[in-house]
């Protein structure tokens, strides 16, 4: 029988590393600091400001590229390291990692508005179908539950419900402000066209066809589990 491959922690981020940092913050000489921070602790900050970058999105800045926003939020985490107190409860990496999210949240806010301002989208109408999707970033327990339950629906059946690859690509982009809902500030839907664009290049009527096809899923079947009390789509 094969063996199961056991699911790894984050290796980059140990218990070493924690220890590192504490290490850091008793320490009085400039010179063991500096030593510390570059052998221990900033590989470990290089990896987790990666990965948050990366995983989610935050792609705008005014800066010329992300490894500069990465030097950004590796600085500004260094700037909070002493702050950083085990016998708190916290572990280095979720409170790093907390820290680093915040930072970009803000960040990637601010600079996606500048953007918004800047740009003009030509034929909007007066369609509806994806004012929905802002008004899903609520912490309701039956409304998140269900959205959870149809984006993963929708995104395991995406071939199926959209055959054709653009429009598979579109619906794609649309469900990742689903999945992406708890991180974005977006309330109008001039800046949601514009989110779906840089995701996707796409011309606004398909956004808006492929938008209403995926609200008239989310219409049935969320009248169908407030019915029933389960969900079937």
């Amino acid at each position: 029988m094969a063996k199961t491959k056991k699911k790894t922690s984050v290796i980059y981020f140990t218990s070493e590393t924690e220890a590192a940092i504490v290490k850091y913050n008793n320490t009085l000489s400039s010179a063991e600091k500096s030593k510390i921070y570059n052998n221990e602790i900033h590989p470990a900050f290089f990896k987790l400001t990666e990965n948050i970058i990366h995983t989610f999105k935050f792609y705008y800045t005014e800066v010329d590229n992300i490894e500069d926003l990465q030097h950004e939020v590796i600085t500004f985490l260094l700037s909070k390291i002493h702050l950083f107190d085990p016998s708190k409860g916290a572990k280095a990496y979720s409170y790093f990692g907390t820290i680093a999210k915040r930072y970009l949240i803000i960040n990637n806010t601010k600079n996606y508005k500048k953007r918004i301002d800047k740009i003009n989208i030509d034929n909007i109408d007066d369609d509806e179908s994806l004012t929905y999707i802002v008004n899903t970033n609520d912490n309701h327990d039956k409304l998140y539950w269900f959205i959870d339950q149809y984006v993963e629906y929708c995104t395991g059946n995406i071939f199926k419900l959209f055959p054709k690859e653009n429009d598979a690509k579109a619906a794609d982009a649309i469900l990742e402000l689903f999945r992406k809902r708890e991180h974005l500030d977006i309330f109008n839907k001039k800046a949601l066209y514009i989110y779906i664009r840089e995701i996707i290049d796409i011309k606004t009527p398909k956004i808006t066809k492929i938008a209403g096809l995926l609200y008239d899923i989310f219409k049935r079947g969320y009248a169908f589990y407030l019915e029933n009390g389960y969900v079937k789509f």
